[in-house]
């Protein structure tokens, strides 16, 4: 083929190959959606048994701040699953491997926060690879989830995370906690606003990538996220939990928890 055909072809497969390529990598940013997401998604949203909320947290460990979620959550004898970031339990690795001893579910939240719409296939797959061995490093227990930052999804990191036997799951509820203008009692009515029996509550347990401050709003709202929980008959946990189980365990489980933190409270 004559040179100058050949390089007008290659233009034009360029043209149409890219944008094709580009909208492939694209495409599961549908599942930022959260009411699209949350009924024709439900693997992906986080969805459980009926009986149950996952209750999550994402971009710690942070010294600053996570230590008061662990003992909020000591004293209602509840765990949760941590999405943390690499980057973030590189620094703090002594409270990273007391959250996982203290029986709390880790998962990977990447290594830094930054949007997998912007990397490509082999910085996602490093990212999520450095981030699943360094918490695994420190844990001693290789991570089974994994989030996206910003809860946007690629066809890269789809395949990153199966490679790395990652599941991803967001979320069908959150606070909105990261903003500057946020409350306790504005974190509570957003996330009331869409809690359901099995749905998974997204909170954040750091300000890494938020106003600063804003776990406060976080923390002040999760006793009352937690009663309102109680008081409709859902147990909370880390997503290990959610899954189904035979009828009443869950509930004696639940029972033996508070039962324990009431024991704790007593004690002098």
């Amino acid at each position: 083929m004559p040179a100058a055909p050949a390089v007008r072809t290659a233009l034009t497969v360029a043209k149409v190959g890219l944008p094709l390529l580009a909208a492939v990598h694209a495409a599961p940013v549908v599942s930022t959606l959260g009411p699209l997401r949350n009924r024709l998604m439900p693997a992906l949203s986080g969805r459980g048994r009926p009986d149950h909320v996952a209750l999550t947290f994402d971009d710690g460990p942070d010294p600053l701040s996570t230590p008061f979620f662990l003992r909020a959550l000591d004293g209602h004898g509840i765990r949760a699953t941590f999405f943390v970031l690499g980057s973030m339990a590189r620094r703090a690795p002594g409270l990273l491997r007391e959250m996982s001893e203290a029986g709390h579910e880790i998962g990977v939240h990447g290594w830094r926060h930054r949007p997998l719409m912007l990397r490509g296939p082999r910085a996602t797959y490093d990212d999520l690879a450095r981030a699943r061995d360094g918490v695994a490093a420190i844990t001693g227990e290789v991570p089974r989830l994994f989030r996206p930052p910003y809860g946007v999804m690629t066809a890269a990191s789809h395949l990153a995370a199966r490679r790395l036997d990652l599941t991803p799951v967001l979320w069908t509820a959150w606070g909105e906690d990261w903003t500057r203008r946020a409350t306790p009692e504005s974190v509570h009515r957003t996330v009331t606003a869409d809690l359901r029996g099995g749905g998974t509550v997204l909170l954040h347990d750091s300000d890494c990538t938020s106003a600063p401050g804003a776990w406060r709003s976080a923390l002040g709202a999760l006793p009352r996220i937690l009663e309102t929980c109680e008081r409709a008959g859902l147990t909370v946990g880390p997503l290990r939990e959610h899954r189904a189980a035979p009828p009443g365990c869950c509930r004696r489980a639940h029972h033996r928890r508070r039962g324990a933190a009431a024991d704790r409270r007593r004690t002098p």
